[in-house]
This record gives C-alpha cells, sequence and structure tokens, in this order.
C-alpha cells in the first residue's frame, strides 16, 4: 500500500505522528508533505524534531514544489490522508485552488477518484466550514474531526492520538489488531 500523507498548520501534529509510526509499523509506503505551518505546529505540540517526523516517512516533499511526483495523476497510489487538515485547506481543496503541493495531491486524488480523508481541526464549525465539508463529502471525500473516544478510557493524551490514528488507517482497511474498540455492554 501506498499514501500521500498532508500535514497542515491546524492544532492535532501530534495524531499525525501517531498516523506516521502506524503506518511505519505496517510496512506502508508513504509520501509526507509538511506545510509551513505545520512545521511551526510540529515544533509546538510535538516532542520528535522536525527531522524525526520525516523519518517516519518513506518519502518526504516540499510543499512549495508542485512538480514532485504525488502533483500527477500519473503517481499510482491508494489514497491520501491530510491530518490535521485545516479548513482553510478545505476551502482550498474544494475551489480546486492547487495552491500548495497538499491542495494539488488532494485535487488529484479526488480527479482519479482514489480516497481522500480529511481529518479536520476546527471547532466550532461556521457555516462555511460546514458546507465546504459537505460539498466534499458528496464528491466522495471522508471528513474525519479529530474527535477523540471515551469508552476504551484513555490514560494519555497519547492514547487518544494513538486511537484515532487507529481509526484513521481503517479508512484503508488498515486493521490495527491492538486497538481498543467498542464492545457490547454485557
Amino acid at each position: 500500500m501506498k499514501l500521500v500523507i498532508g500535514v497542515t498548520g491546524a492544532t492535532g501534529a501530534p495524531v499525525a505522528v501517531s498516523v506516521l509510526k502506524a503506518l511505519k509499523s505496517h510496512n506502508v509506503e508513504t509520501h509526507l508533505i509538511i506545510s509551513q505551518w505545520a512545521k511551526t505546529t510540529i515544533g509546538l505540540e510535538c516532542d520528535e524534531t522536525m527531522d524525526q517526523v520525516a523519518s517516519l516517512a518513506t518519502y518526504v516533499y516540499d510543499n512549495r514544489n508542485l512538480a514532485a511526483a504525488v502533483s500527477s495523476g500519473s503517481f499510482r497510489h491508494d489514497g491520501m490522508i491530510v491530518v490535521p487538515c485545516s479548513t482553510k485547506t478545505i476551502a482550498s481543496i474544494r475551489v480546486g485552488l492547487s495552491d500548495n503541493l497538499i491542495t494539488r495531491s488532494a485535487d488529484v486524488t479526488l480527479k482519479e477518484r482514489r480516497r481522500l480523508v480529511l481529518a479536520v481541526r476546527e471547532s466550532p464549525f461556521n457555516s462555511i466550514h460546514l458546507e465546504n465539508m459537505l460539498f466534499l463529502s458528496n464528491m466522495g471525500t471522508t471528513i474525519f474531526p479529530l474527535s477523540p473516544a471515551y469508552y476504551n478510557r484513555p490514560e494519555s493524551i497519547d492514547d487518544m492520538n494513538r486511537y484515532m490514528a487507529v481509526r484513521l488507517l481503517d479508512q484503508f482497511g488498515i486493521v490495527d489488531t491492538d486497538a481498543d474498540r467498542w464492545k457490547t455492554s454485557e
């Protein structure tokens, strides 16, 4: 399996790190694009350095490089996750702006009818955010708010981040057998 991972500057960078760690443990080929603001957010929110985050990916691209392989429909992959995904990025994807490699890669993912998962991180949503998400959802995009689960009784923020990463990987059929999933009450 081969996935494109975009990381924007919205808060939630530790979830992106958890996703990259999980994908690496499942031997998934990853093509990572980190926005300039995501680099700032990673520095504020994560224990890992930028070099450590980049080392989790198979390939890393400059977000300004619109000539990168992932910008072309001829680049075969199984889908794309943008985590965290800012509402600015959602708006750009909706209108096909393609002004950086993340939004261009998302545009290509849509035009090639591949799975696109946007792990939106914003609260509360305004009507513009909701309309943009509905529009993209109607095109087949999965809108995945980064909302932690509490039924599994997480003991740390890392537990919550890991669980959200597990649920994101579920969208691509990558199953973590150690995940603490919902069980029917007895």
